[in-house]
């Protein structure tokens, strides 16, 4: 579900990473990838059942009503559901809504559906709200609908147990990473039967975290921000089933598809920038880029390339929490590295680095905001770090975009509220990579108009 999105890597200080310190930075090497069909992958993530509970068919009709956007061409039931659900029928045949991938990895920009785009919209603030309204629809159905409730009941159990600890300081950044933590607290590794009582601790810390594009995964040796999923990536992209997994036999049922969802995910392709760009600006950007961000964010156009580094913390600077608490959790990397989804056949393996990775840039002008934590709403405040708010806040309701800084248009606050981006918060911090801080403001514009380019 996630990963750092430095725009450039210039200096340390003033002395630039590559004549001083760039071979401290560590390598990641490939592991061996499950294949498969891509258009299967696509069905499976948009009609596929790897959340096998939910709300009967019915009673969300009549809570919801019916969708209109049809975003993903779906057919039958699932059409009239938004596209961060899908319709499933479950064991008595009954017709179930669930949730599915794109509830994270789309986002709606513009009036279009981006598959594959991290959803910097999601509300995870608004957790114990969302806890009332599942309580009382739950005992509706406990005296009205017991069969309906049962259908549900493995969500409902695994939402009781998680959404308490899931809370954000804002709109807009994601707990997902937290969310699988929470979820392995509470199942046995190796059968992945649930407990009601959690079998490990987890950090206290709900850590932000900006959901990654998926375009640029293909091009990745490891997953998440710290470059600590090695391995199988379909056994990290399918941990959301043990959201509601009766069992392993379950999981690896649900395992069998995930080739083909590697195979689609593999596919989708960044968006091409939808304004004019300068195309003189740009080849001055493009420059700018190869002399001071490419040595630790690749090449692009013919002779694409990419590197794959870890950054070490005390280069980068970036907050650490991300890294420190959840990626670090002992517990929860024993459990892994001893579960069902590291011994089994594909394996994937946790390995815990004290930095974070550089990813690729393709498509970094929509994925906005920027750093790990979304903490900086546009490019041009990320290589200028002199321009980034303390305390900002986003038009959630009628989102506009800056086209020329590229990134979310926002509005200053002079203190922090519910609603407002806070960076003095441990794990909302926006400080560090600030290697543009050395680029003249022309150098500027001009990396920025040939990053629009990728």
């Amino acid at each position: 579900m996630i990963l750092l999105l430095f725009i450039c890597s210039v200096a340390a200080g003033a002395a630039a990473i590559d004549a001083t310190r760039h071979h401290e930075l560590s390598y990641v090497p490939p592991s061996e990838q499950q294949y498969g069909d891509a258009q299967k992958g696509y069905n499976y993530l948009i009609y596929g059942d790897y959340i096998k509970s939910g709300l009967s068919y019915g009673y969300y009709r009549l809570l919801q009503g019916k969708d209109h956007n049809n975003y993903l061409g779906r057919t039958g039931k699932a059409a009239v559901v938004p596209y961060i659900f899908n319709v499933v029928k479950n064991a008595d045949s009954l017709d179930l809504v669930v949730p599915n991938c794109f509830t994270c990895h789309a986002q709606e920009f513009e009036g279009k559906l981006y598959p594959g785009l991290g959803n910097s919209t999601i509300d995870f603030s608004q957790s114990n709200k969302t806890n009332f309204a599942q309580n009382t629809v739950e005992k509706f159905m406990q005296t009205f609908a017991r069969k309906r409730y049962n259908a549900g009941k493995d969500l409902i159990t695994s939402l009781h147990a998680v959404l308490p600890y899931l809370k954000t300081e804002v709109q807009g950044v994601n707990a997902a990473q937290r969310l699988t933590i929470l979820l392995a607290a509470h199942r046995d590794p190796q059968s992945l039967k649930w407990s009601d009582e959690p079998l490990m601790n987890f950090p206290d810390e709900v850590v932000p975290t900006d959901v990654p594009a998926w375009w640029m995964l293909k091009k990745k040796n490891a997953m998440f921000y710290n470059g600590f999923g090695r391995g199988d990536f379909g056994k990290f992209l399918m941990m959301s089933n043990i959201l509601t997994s009766k069992d392993s036999s379950e999981t690896r049922e649900v395992s069998t598809h995930f080739g083909d969802v590697l195979a689609y995910i593999n596919a989708v392709q960044p968006p091409k920038y939808t304004h004019p760009v300068n195309q003189a600006l740009a080849e001055k950007g493009r420059k700018v880029f190869t002399n001071n961000c490419a040595k630790c964010h690749g090449d692009y156009g013919s002779n694409a390339s990419y590197p794959n580094l870890l950054v070490p913390s005390d280069i980068i600077q970036t907050d650490s929490l991300l890294f420190k608490s959840n990626f670090q959790n002992p517990e929860f990397i024993e459990w892994f590295n001893k579960s069902w989804f590291a011994t089994t056949d594909h394996p994937a393996k946790l390995e815990p680095f004290n930095g974070y990775i550089a990813p690729p840039l393709d498509g970094v002008w929509i994925t906005a905001p920027y750093l790990h934590n979304g903490s900086v709403p546009t490019l041009m405040a990320l290589l200028n770090s002199s321009l980034r708010p303390k305390y900002w806040q986003r038009n959630f309701k009628k989102p506009e975009y800056d086209y020329e800084n590229v990134g979310w248009k926002y509005t200053v606050k002079e203190k922090p509220s519910k609603k407002t981006y806070n960076t003095t918060l441990a794990g909302y911090g926006n400080y560090g990579h600030t290697f543009g801080d050395i680029l003249t403001d022309e150098e500027r514009k001009a990396l920025i108009e040939y990053l629009k380019t990728l």
